[in-house]
């Protein structure tokens, strides 16, 4: 049987030190928004020119005098993804006209996608109601269905997972768009569901050993759970790994959330939920107690 107790208290400081980076890093570098809710263009194009690469093709772009602008390689060393704060469809119809002409080589225009401010700001919007309310419903879920130690444990593992994944965002200044929301939609979820595993069990032991301290009893519990979390987390992620590497640039974003999502949710729920019952020290008499009410 494997000792996750022996760990707990330096994961703990662990945990802690990540929560209070991730919420300096939202606080002072913030997020880094997509077009989805800051408003713009994003233009992805292909060529066939060996010669042109991201600065000569800024440079290029930077003539046409269209305002901010941000180009970066998408994929293979031929395919280019370019934001344009500006979404007038006129200065699009003149940048397709003008950069071939510009530029000397042919382009093959793979996607345009145009997002006004108006509609940008109402997703956004969207996005956080959207994250607020999963958040509320699963920690109504959670409140109902076990006592309030455990309810507590269970809500400080899925703000941990949030917290830290958006904190790696911020850090890397990974792009957040709507598939990212519907990662940490997911991630919610999935966190939640390995948690209430462990819980249930350790409640089950809580009636059945009562001479058994939580702080043992919660080791217990962690190790009949194992085999479940192991082959839970292994396959996902197996899953979610292969869409990062071979699902193509659109994809990446989403699956390496995903990816830190479901490896913080594994983590939290050992090292973040459990040692929340051992603090707070509970034991069969709040179980008999709970039930009888």
């Amino acid at each position: 049987m494997i000792n996750f107790n022996k760990f707990f208290r330096l994961f703990n400081i662990i945990s802690v030190v990540l929560i209070i980076c991730s919420i300096l890093l939202l606080i002072f570098k913030g997020l880094n928004f997509g077009i989805d809710f800051k408003g713009g263009t994003l233009i992805e194009l292909r060529t066939n020119d060996k010669n042109i690469n991201v600065s000569s093709l800024r440079d290029t772009l930077n003539s046409m005098n269209l305002g901010d602008i941000n180009v970066k390689k998408f994929g293979n060393e031929s395919d280019f993804l370019i934001k344009i704060e500006n979404t007038d469809k006129d200065t699009i119809k003149l940048f397709k006209e003008n950069l071939t002409e510009l530029s000397g080589s042919s382009f093959n225009f793979r996607r345009v996608e145009n997002v006004g401010p108006k509609v940008s700001t109402e997703l956004l919007r969207s996005g956080i109601i959207a994250i607020g309310l999963s958040l509320a419903a699963m920690l109504f879920y959670i409140w109902i269905r076990f006592e309030w130690q455990f309810s507590l444990g269970a809500i400080l593992a899925l703000f941990h997972d949030v917290l830290v994944t958006l904190g790696l965002f911020s850090l890397f200044s990974l792009e957040i768009n709507l598939s990212i929301v519907a990662a940490v939609l997911t991630i919610v979820g999935y966190s939640m569901n390995d948690t209430v595993v462990i819980y249930d069990r350790v409640r089950e032991n809580l009636k059945k050993f009562s001479d058994i301290k939580i702080f043992e009893l919660t080791n217990i519990s962690i190790n009949e759970t194992l085999s479940r979390t192991i082959i839970t987390s292994a396959t996902t992620l197996l899953a979610l790994i292969s869409i990062y590497l071979f699902g193509g640039e659109i994809l990446k974003g989403f699956s390496l959330a995903m990816i830190m999502g479901v490896t913080f949710g594994t983590y939290s729920s050992i090292y973040i939920a459990n040692p929340i019952l051992v603090k707070l020290r509970v034991s069969q008499k709040t179980i008999l107690k709970e039930d009888k009410e």
